[in-house]
């Protein structure tokens, strides 16, 4: 069932932790730029998500995702043994602006680069969540 369904918000703590296992692979995309908006906001410039280990696609998926955020100064795997591979550290550009250039990333492989034409516009509110 949704959150539509039951007609009201799900209201989540900001503290710079966001664990994916609870929500659907489909809400990543949108979930994760608005998680680390609401953290910018708040000042909070380095954010660890949880993805958890599995076959790699959630993790990549979230790369994809922090890749293209222009506000995104670097990312890479949590380097604690426990969750090294379930887990990715974005560090985040402050929301005076500073940071905002088109910048390599810190991941194992290729260092992906902005796509362009990529959307650059900052987060969407997610449907029927609300990050106060």
């Amino acid at each position: 069932m949704s959150d539509e369904e039951f007609g009201c918000p799900v209201e989540m703590p900001i503290e710079g932790v966001l664990d994916l296992h609870t929500f659907h692979p489909e809400d990543v995309k949108e979930l994760v730029p608005d998680y680390l908006a609401a953290c910018r906001e708040r000042g909070i410039l380095e954010v660890r998500i949880i993805h958890g280990k599995g076959t790699g696609a959630l993790r990549e998926m979230v790369h994809a995702v922090l890749a293209r955020l222009p506000w995104v100064s670097s990312f890479r795997l949590a380097n604690d043994c426990a969750s090294c591979w379930g887990a990715t550290v974005a560090t985040l550009a402050p929301p005076d602006g500073s940071g905002s250039e088109v910048r390599e990333v810190e991941h194992e492989g290729d260092r992906p680069r902005v796509p362009e034409g990529a959307e650059r516009d900052g987060a969407r509110r997610r449907r029927g969540s609300s990050w106060e």
